[in-house]
């Protein structure tokens, strides 16, 4: 049986402790906001269901492909954050934009829309603009200066 009670020592003797650093730094580089990928998901998920779930597709036609094309792309930037971050964060004003299109677009695109259609548009755009800026943010702070 081996003897694992003696102490190896510190890991920073180790000859590739750098090398190390270098792949944990790369490895969590822009990771600052993992916790918001999941919730962007979610969202886009839910405004793509949204007519369905609050059963306006007769009074507002309109706003049920709408709602889908734009939930479907707010889920796939999510997927592009989880995906590749330190690519995609430079796309979180996209998804801002895309959430002030969400608070303005009953107006635009649906016919009369009622209280209710409103108040779930100008929610999941008002969702999407704050967790945009909240990524914008993190990406700006986590972008290595020259």
């Amino acid at each position: 049986m081996a003897n694992v009670s003696h102490t190896r020592g510190d890991i920073a003797s180790h000859p590739d402790v750098s090398e190390m650093q270098a792949r944990y730094a790369r490895m969590l580089g822009g990771r600052d906001v993992a916790l918001v990928d999941g919730p962007v998901f979610l969202l886009g998920l839910y405004c793509a269901v949204s007519p369905w779930i609050l059963h306006y597709t007769t009074s507002q036609p309109a706003l049920v492909p709408h709602n889908l094309i734009v939930g479907i792309a707010i889920g796939l930037l999510a997927l592009g954050f989880t995906r590749a971050p330190e690519r995609m964060y430079g796309l979180s004003w996209a998804m801002s934009a895309l959430g002030v299109w969400m608070i303005v677009s009953p107006w635009i695109v649906g016919s009369s829309p009622d209280k209710g259609v409103i108040l779930n548009n100008v929610i999941i755009g008002g969702l999407a603009v704050l967790m945009g800026l909240v990524c914008a943010g993190t990406a700006a702070r986590s972008t290595p200066k020259p």
